[in-house]
């Protein structure tokens, strides 16, 4: 995978969900100015995402450097988020985490992995892209307007 990180994420466990919400805080905060809202994954149930779906960690010396949530679908594996610490973005984190939901995608016989992110978050978009994800629509949630993409692999 990616030098530096382990062979795979670790699972998450029940137990992780308080340390995963401070790092979805810690990840997405800085996006609410420029949304002009709270980011959907800092409102999550996080309890409910690890227990009825796959929440993937990567553990650094002194906590979680990052998460990956996939939410199983008939036809596509859903990236619900990627969360990596403010501290360890450029690192090479979210794209070992991206690189694995493919994996992930490819070890449960799904051939399509989809996600929405928000219109406003220009970078995280870009960021997709240049991973070879394509947008495919748009839609109004709330007081949010969501971009979906998708990566056919």
């Amino acid at each position: 995978m990616a030098p530096g990180f382990p062979d795979r994420p670790a699972r998450a466990k029940i137990d992780d969900a308080r340390e995963l919400n401070a790092l979805a805080c810690r990840t997405y905060s800085g996006f609410i100015p420029v949304m002009d809202a709270v980011p959907a994954p800092m409102l999550t149930d996080l309890h409910a995402l690890v227990r009825d779906h796959e929440v993937w960690v990567i553990r650094g010396d002194t906590g979680l450097i990052g998460s990956l949530a996939l939410i199983r679908q008939e036809d596509h594996l859903l990236i619900e988020s990627i969360a990596v610490d403010p501290d360890h973005q450029g690192g090479g984190a979210g794209r070992f985490l991206l690189d694995f939901a493919r994996i992930r995608a490819a070890e449960l016989g799904l051939g399509v992995l989809r996600l929405y992110t928000n219109v406003r978050m220009v970078r995280n978009r870009d960021w997709y892209k240049r991973a070879g994800f394509e947008e495919t629509g748009h839609e109004q949630r709330g007081d949010k307007h969501i971009v979906h993409m998708k990566l056919t692999l």
